[in-house]
């Protein structure tokens, strides 16, 4: 409740009529949530009475220790982000026709081999599946964004289409960090178009500050998806 407080009261110093957020929620929570319609009601009215609206949820990192365990070869990363989606779907305001979940880059690239990448698969085949069934229930879809980083399975533009080449791309993507591409990628704007013409979608945008910086990189950036494909903006 004290972050919802922040956050109204930054909308009410900027003095707009609602203001979009994203928040991380840890698994116990998300799981106690998922199954409570009530407690996502209460929730919903502290949203409503602070004008403030949430599109995305952030499903990284897994707790509050941070880092990338489990990965996507684990079970209890596509429980989390479903119990996620659940909740996403009862906070989306009245005229949204969709959200989104952010995720890690599958897992840390150092280990990752053919018996990962097979096990990731299967889950991530099965997280669809859970997507597909919670839009026929609600009318609405949550999709889920894989962010790029590095030291991930997913980091460059080419190593994001190869590791995502075998997913359903009605409900998964990528969540693009364009702080992380400004910094690593040595063309950002071709690295996008590199991932949309492969038929990515990207299903988030997150603007991440950088000390030095300038927006250039990040403006061409944001060309790209806006022309590849549907994008998804996070607060």
């Amino acid at each position: 409740i004290e972050l919802l407080d922040t956050y109204g009261n930054a909308r009410g110093r900027l003095g707009a009529d609602a203001l979009g957020i994203t928040f991380w929620l840890p698994p116990a929570l998300a799981a106690a949530l998922a199954v409570e319609s009530r407690a996502r009601t209460r929730l919903r009215a502290e949203l409503d009475a602070r004008r403030l609206e949430v599109v995305t949820l952030s499903g990284a990192p897994f707790d509050e220790g941070g880092g990338e365990n489990p990965a996507w070869t684990e079970p209890a990363r596509r429980e989390y982000t479903l119990d996620l989606a659940r909740i996403l779907l009862d906070l989306l305001d009245a005229d949204a026709v969709r959200g989104s979940v952010s995720t890690i880059g599958l897992g840390p690239r150092t280990g990752w081999a053919e018996a990962s990448e097979k096990a990731a698969t299967g889950i991530l085949r099965r997280l669809a599946a859970g997507l597909a069934d919670l839009a026929w229930q609600n009318g609405r879809a949550v999709r889920v964004g894989f962010q790029p980083a590095p030291g991930l399975v997913l980091d460059t533009p080419e190593q994001t289409v190869a590791g995502l080449a075998r997913i359903d791309k009605d409900r998964l993507g990528v969540c693009l960090d364009l702080g992380h591409a400004a910094r690593t990628w040595p063309d950002p704007a071709a690295g996008i178009e590199t991932i949309t013409d492969a038929g990515l979608c990207v299903v988030e945008v997150r603007l991440t500050a950088l000390p030095g910086a300038t927006t250039d990189q990040w403006r061409a950036g944001l060309r790209q998806p806006a022309r590849g494909s549907p994008t998804r903006h996070s607060p």
